[in-house]
């Protein structure tokens, strides 16, 4: 079996719109991965060298057009290939504003930590494979479009460490955050002064620092506490208006709450029972749309649910200027659709006109001539002497 460790799920299967959450598909047996044959697939099960319901685990998702992309949790049961060119273990996805995906890669015993760039509109091609210095325990990545180009922010799994990635020198340095171990993380909008949000991986606290920390060159950065959560989020999300999405540690709920606002959160959606201790993994399309899966499981069947909610937000980097500016240039578009439509109408208006008053021209000069031709002159009768 090719080991690859996010799959693709086509969106074709429902495009229903609704406020509330609504099952796009269902997996109620459980996913197993694309095998070269029956008969390999077969064998691996008999022998135990596969069991899908205990290696299959969503935990990251990106969305790119009408594609969905979904990382898995790296299995002991799976054998590592030791091949340091291909990804072995995706701890990160996230797609850019041109139709890049980048994918971290936590490397193996083998292998040191990678970022993988994709080009998501010509063929996947991929377009650079940076090779960190060591294994680094990678964990999650948001992205910074900047006047110096992108930036990536990623989390170190229980250290007390920041990655930055700059794309443009295609460089990779670390920032000390003394006292707080890394979980996850989450970035703010465009339109306003960006702060990069942490969680504690040892405490329910939430803490958030400048960027511009992170770029002028200091080994160390202070964060500040920002408010203290009811448990440990192992993923948060944020939209471009400032309200922060996040699922929590065994926890069966997933919360919103908008950062511009004193601290309030609010259950966007919730299951009765869950026995998994990473049930959730989401992510924001640029059309509005938050997309979902759901995993659990009764016993040893794996169960899982794809869902999606119009939440009319888009992902964090997403400025509003550029909704705007295609909705402007839209408009743009149609109005000068109208006016071209509107003077091609008076055009074949006038044309039509002109060629009516031409026959009818035509016609009346030609009735004066026949009445002309049709003429009798009369005689002149001299007077008499």
């Amino acid at each position: 079996m090719n080991r690859l460790f996010f799959v693709i799920v086509l969106l074709h299967l429902s495009f229903t719109t609704a406020a509330n959450f609504t099952q796009v598909f269902e997996w109620p047996d459980g996913m197993d991965f694309e095998w070269p044959s029956e008969v390999e697939r077969t064998q691996a099960l008999e022998s135990g060298a596969s069991e899908p319901d205990k290696i299959i685990e969503p935990h990251f998702m990106a969305v790119y057009r009408t594609r969905i992309f979904v990382s898995l949790q790296k299995s002991r049961r799976i054998p590592e290939n030791g091949d340091c060119n291909k990804i072995e273990d995706a701890t990160g996805l996230e797609v850019d504003t041109v139709g890049r995906m980048w994918v971290l890669d936590d490397g193996s015993l083998h292998c040191n930590s990678k970022l993988w760039i994709f080009d998501l509109s010509n063929n996947d091609k991929t377009n650079l494979i940076h090779h960190f210095p060591s294994s680094y325990y990678l964990h999650d990545l948001v992205l910074d479009e900047t006047l110096n180009g992108y930036f990536a922010y990623i989390a170190q799994w229980g250290e007390e460490d920041i990655v930055v990635f700059g794309l443009e020198r295609n460089q990779s340095w670390t920032v000390e955050t003394p006292g707080i171990k890394l979980f996850s993380i989450a970035l703010s909008p465009k339109d306003e002064p960006r702060q990069l949000y942490l969680s504690n991986l040892e405490s329910n606290e939430l803490f958030s620092i400048s960027v511009t920390a992170l770029h002028n060159g200091n080994l160390t950065a202070n964060p500040k506490l920002i408010v203290k959560w009811t448990a440990v989020p192992y993923r948060m999300l944020m939209d471009n208006h400032g309200t922060m999405y996040a699922a929590f540690w065994k926890k069966n709920y997933i919360i919103s709450w908008n950062i511009n606002q004193p601290y309030q959160k609010r259950r966007i959606y919730e299951v009765e029972k869950l026995n998994t201790d990473w049930p959730f993994t989401f992510a924001l399309d640029s059309s509005g749309t938050f997309w979902m899966t759901v995993f659990n499981k009764t016993g040893k069947k794996s169960s899982y649910r794809l869902l999606k909610a119009a939440v009319g937000e888009k992902p964090y980097y997403i400025r509003d200027c550029q909704t705007t500016a295609d909705a402007s240039q839209g408009k743009r578009q149609t109005d000068y659709s109208a006016l071209i439509g509107s003077l091609a109408f008076f055009l074949v208006l006038s044309c039509t006109l002109n060629i009516w008053l031409t026959l009818r021209m035509r016609k009346s000069k030609n009735s004066n001539e026949k009445c002309n031709a049709g003429a009798v002159e009369k005689p002149t009768v001299q007077n008499p002497v």
